[in-house]
């Protein structure tokens, strides 16, 4: 999900966690909204692109999900089409790094994952909500098969390294108790007639009830430590069986700690549409969605190309490469039309014939930082101790968040952790600035900071940072709201016979679901424009 800069002094993540914390998901999802961070997926079912193109030819620049959706449609609807990618694979950023393999940053660093068999880490996208019904649309028709990926855990942790005296703490203690405070403190106003006005006689009296309910608030509207609340946040001691298996009830945070804490800060996380329930993984790593593509159009694919010009006339688009497998080569490729899926912050390096208002809009929009580290441990302990199956634990330490696999839940052997997660900021540039092995290295001393097993454990690890990608320079566009209203139309229109696609061109920047809408938007008019022709 998109980070996006700070605004008058507040980034907007921390302002839409302060909605939601105070207001709620609905206003919450309004302001997203309102912010251009989140929206409803405009897929429309698939697409139909009626009429003869009468041997037109295409051109597509990129083998990710925009490429190979405009690749599989276009060729479905009679064009003749050629792909042009620069690694020696396909999915692009829907990328599976899995033992054995081999990723080589820029500069050179390279990295052999050493995970068990079956073991993965995705450094790129790896999770799918429940309406990207573009991408779960073509998941089903590829025959991607997929498995619940669980957002939110209430026994993961919620961690400060300045409050609680370092202490992780459970996130479902956090959520309750914060929650239960505030419906305390608003049920004294009500009582006290102070909301007159704003709320009826009768609706105050319905509000008492609800707040008791969703608050977990005792007889009198007071959060105590007791048999109501917990059922909300648990038990010091859980109810058992035979002698002495009378539960203890937990005793709650206080909302002055909490506060201070500002652990409250990533509940937010339980409200962001984004993350709603039920989203979803593939079934063995995100991968599997690009391989999927990729047996259907891979007959289109050169692979190795690094694309060097685009040029373009009133009759077709050639497009000069360079055979990366066998430097030097020079080759070129022509077509009628062209779809470029290249990320801008590369297509922006490529010397190509297009107007000023595109060249500018291209130029216009940088990447966001990413960096991801995956970790393999010798044993399940998150499971095995801590209770913690699937979820996320949140952390201000630089890694910034911890999140459990949503597979092989209760079972023996080795797993793999995402150890760190950065997005933007001083964290993520840091990170990027270390090497491969000391990204992993400080994943792990920070990571036994929440997880003190972390250190007897953990085996092996690895790490991709997207500003160090060869064939990304980033990991996502990072749009600003002026950047949209002056260049986004420039950037989406069709110059000539080219059009760009991509999650960049998308008002759902960061995610798949993006790159698909894009490219089905880009390849409906383009082939209007042909039909023209």
């Amino acid at each position: 999900m998109q980070q996006y800069k700070s605004l008058t002094g507040i980034s907007r993540r921390d302002l839409l966690s302060l909605i939601g914390v105070t207001a709620g998901s609905a206003v919450m999802y309004q302001a997203m909204t309102s912010l251009g961070f989140a929206a409803e997926s405009g897929y429309k079912g698939r697409i139909k692109l009626e009429g003869d193109p009468k041997g037109a030819s295409v051109l597509i620049l990129g083998a990710g999900l925009a490429g190979m959706t405009a690749a599989l449609e276009l060729r479905q609807a009679g064009y003749k089409v050629q792909i042009l990618e620069f690694n020696k694979r396909a999915g692009g950023r829907n990328w599976t790094i899995r033992g054995g393999d081999t990723v080589t940053e820029l500069g050179g660093a390279t990295q052999k994952c050493e995970f068990d068999e079956g073991m993965y880490i995705n450094p790129g996208p790896w999770r799918i909500p429940y309406h990207h019904n573009g991408l779960l649309d073509y998941c089903k028709r590829l025959g991607v098969q997929l498995e619940p990926f669980q957002q939110i855990n209430h026994n993961a942790f919620l961690h400060n390294s300045n409050a609680f005296g370092g202490k992780p703490q459970r996130m479902r203690d956090i959520k309750t108790d914060f929650q239960g405070h505030v419906a305390e403190l608003l049920g004294k106003v009500t009582q006290k007639g102070k909301l007159e006005g704003d709320v009826s006689k009768e609706d105050q009296e319905i509000l008492l009830e609800a707040l008791k309910s969703w608050g977990a608030l005792d007889k009198d509207y007071a959060y105590a430590k007791g048999a109501v609340s917990a059922e909300f946040r648990g038990y010091e001691k859980d109810p058992g069986g035979g002698l002495g298996a009378a539960p203890i009830p937990g005793e709650p945070i206080g909302l002055s700690d909490i506060l201070k804490s500002g652990l409250w800060g990533s509940l937010a996380n339980f409200g962001l549409y984004e993350f709603h329930t039920t989203m979803f993984q593939p079934v063995g790593g995100m991968g599997k969605i690009g391989e999927a593509f990729a047996k259907q159009v891979g007959d289109l694919i050169t692979y190795n190309a690094k694309i060097t010009k685009i040029e373009q006339g009133e009759k077709g688009v050639t497009v000069t490469y360079e055979d990366t497998s066998n430097p030097g080569t020079v080759q070129t490729a022509s077509a009628d039309w062209c779809v470029c899926t290249i990320p801008l912050t590369i297509l922006s390096q490529i010397d190509i014939q297009v107007g000023a208002a595109m060249k500018t809009a291209i130029s216009a929009v940088p990447y966001a930082s990413s960096v991801k580290v995956g970790l393999q441990f010798k044993r399940r302990f998150w499971e095995e101790d801590d209770l913690i199956f699937g979820g996320i634990s949140y952390t201000n330490l630089p890694i910034t968040q911890i999140s459990y696999p949503s597979t092989s839940f209760n079972t023996t052997g080795k797993g793999v952790l995402l150890g760190c997660y950065t997005w933007n900021g001083p964290n993520s540039y840091e990170f990027t600035a270390m090497s491969p092995e000391e990204r992993v290295k400080r994943a792990v001393e920070y990571g036994s900071q929440i997880h003190p097993q972390y250190k007897d454990e953990f085996e092996t690890g690895i790490s991709w940072a997207w500003h160090r990608s060869p064939f990304t320079l980033g990991c996502a566009g990072d749009w600003t709201d002026e950047a949209r209203e002056q260049h986004y139309d420039n950037l989406c229109q069709i110059d000539g016979r080219i059009v760009l696609a991509g999650e960049h061109a998308s008002y759902i920047p960061g995610w798949q679901e993006g790159a698909i809408l894009s490219s089905l938007n880009a390849i409906e008019r383009l082939h209007k424009r042909v039909l023209q022709a």
